[in-house]
């Protein structure tokens, strides 16, 4: 446990150091106390429903296990009742969607984003990423082809508002 409290420091520090403006060096020390929470506990598991012939969905479930996430995929013809059970907002919708932790995660969010909604432990249903956007978790390209994309907080009044861009 010292040794990887240890590492996680010495990883913000180092993208501190490197870091090129007062933005970088907030985001560094953020993705650090991020991470710092789960260091000694195991993530909670992730129940992802998603068509079995969605190759997109595959990958994003790749990602969430690369970052230490347990999942459990539910194969199924029709999401479309996960979604309204669980209050995805309509416009906002993915080919996925994820249950973690008591919060809904909807498209290809990245994981570190993930990891942040179970640390600040906001009052709302989760996460969105409408669409699919390039360069998103999941969605890459061989030719590293990304477009800038905005992950939304679901509100427990269902309102959204922006979380996180990249």
């Amino acid at each position: 446990m010292k040794l990887l409290s240890f590492l996680i420091l010495t990883g913000a520090i180092a993208l501190t150091a490197c870091a090129r403006d007062s933005q970088e060096t907030v985001t560094a020390i953020a993705i650090a106390e991020t991470a710092a929470p789960f260091a000694s506990q195991g993530l909670p598991p992730a129940v992802v429903h998603k068509s079995p012939s969605c190759g997109c969905c595959g990958l994003w479930v790749d990602h969430l296990k690369s970052a230490g996430f347990p999942v459990q995929v539910q194969d199924s013809e029709d999401v479309v009742p996960v979604k309204h059970r669980l209050g995805v907002p309509f416009g906002k919708g993915s080919c996925h969607t994820a249950e973690i932790a008591g919060y809904f995660i909807e498209g290809h969010v990245p994981a570190e984003d993930i990891k942040r909604l179970l640390v600040e432990k906001p009052d709302a249903k989760g996460l969105v990423l409408p669409g699919m956007p390039a360069g998103s978790p999941g969605m890459e390209s061989p030719d590293g082809t990304s477009q800038r994309f905005t992950v939304e907080l679901v509100q427990a009044d269902g309102t959204t508002v922006p979380y996180s861009s990249h």
